[in-house]
Formats: C-alpha cells, sequence, structure tokens
C-alpha cells in the first residue's frame, strides 16, 4: 500500500508498482540530488560541442575524433552514476543526457556506464532527436518512468546547477531479462 501510495504521489500509476521500477525510481531521485549539474555543464568541451554538427566528406569521423571531455568533471560525474547505478539489487546503469546548446530538439548521451544499458540511446549516435518523455522531464522537472521498450524500465530524472536551472537529466536503465552482448556492440 505504501509503495503504491508513494507511485501515485510520483504521478507513477499503480500498476506500475513493481519492485524494479520502484528501486530504478529511488535511485532516479538519489540521482536528481546528487549529480552537480555545475559539473555536468563543464563535461563536454566547447570544441566538442562546436565539431558536433560538422561534417567532412574526406574524414566521416571529425566529429567523433574531435571529441574531447572536461576529465575531472567528467569522472567526477561518473563516479556519481556508478554509486548510483548500485543502489538496485540488479544490474542497473545511470547515465548522463545533456541538451545540446543551440539544438534545442537535440540531446547527447554524455555518460553511459558498465551494462551499457539505455532504452534511448542508438548504438555509435553522438546526438539524437530528443525524446518527448527527455523534453517532457527537461520542461517541468518531474521525474518519468518509461517502459516503451518491452522488458526495459528507465527512470528519467531531472539535473540541476546550482542555481537551480534543469541543465540535463538522468537515465537510471535496467533490463528485465538482461542480454550480455545485445547492449554493447
Amino acid at each position: 500500500m505504501r509503495i503504491a501510495a508513494l507511485l501515485l504521489i510520483a504521478g507513477m500509476p499503480a500498476a506500475a508498482a513493481d519492485s524494479w521500477t520502484v528501486a530504478l525510481d529511488e535511485a532516479a531521485r538519489v540521482a536528481s540530488v546528487m549529480v552537480d549539474g555545475d559539473l555536468c555543464q563543464r563535461i563536454v568541451t566547447p570544441r566538442a560541442w562546436e565539431y558536433m554538427f560538422q561534417e567532412n566528406p574526406r574524414d566521416r569521423f571529425l566529429s567523433s575524433d574531435n571529441y574531447d571531455v572536461d576529465d575531472q568533471a567528467f569522472l567526477a560525474v561518473k563516479k556519481t552514476l556508478i554509486r548510483i547505478g548500485r543502489l538496485v539489487p540488479f544490474p542497473a546503469d545511470a547515465n548522463l543526457w545533456l541538451p545540446v546548446p543551440g539544438h534545442p530538439d537535440k540531446i547527447h548521451v554524455t555518460i553511459r556506464n558498465a551494462h551499457e544499458l539505455s532504452q534511448f540511446w542508438p548504438w555509435g549516435a553522438l546526438y539524437q532527436e530528443m525524446p518527448a518523455p527527455m523534453k517532457t522531464v527537461l520542461e517541468t522537472g518531474r521525474r518519468i518512468t518509461v517502459t516503451a521498450k518491452p522488458g526495459w524500465i528507465s527512470v528519467l530524472s531531472p539535473v540541476h546547477n546550482s542555481l537551480g536551472d534543469i541543465v540535463g537529466l538522468v537515465e537510471v536503465a535496467a533490463q528485465r531479462t538482461p542480454d550480455a552482448h545485445a547492449n554493447v556492440k
């Protein structure tokens, strides 16, 4: 009864109140508090953002070859995300997604983690069209549970900077029947 009440308060339907969803939602709640949005904003360098959309017919890997990060910020956030993924009693990942500056309809998976679990990331993509649930989280600041892919659960949670602005989101994701080879290409 208590779990169903908590889920209804969080906007999650009572039918989704299973132990996996509850655990992932709690981890996502923790992520919203523990992930440092100021550090997240420093991860991708200005040069990497600049090259992300550049194409060169003689160098098809131009944007990926010129992708770099602020190592200190990257490692600090990645360690936090790894710990968040370990809050649940089953394999799960906490991934960081950042909106692409100057491209409000695009999002970038900035940090993926140990199991390469994500309902949203197409393998190899530097950026992609922003899925509607991610846009909702960035606009409203509410956590959202997504079960669009059969067997998958992702809870999306906002990341705030020290000014209180939403600067990104964390996807805490798990696959009910993990396939060790399907997620790593």
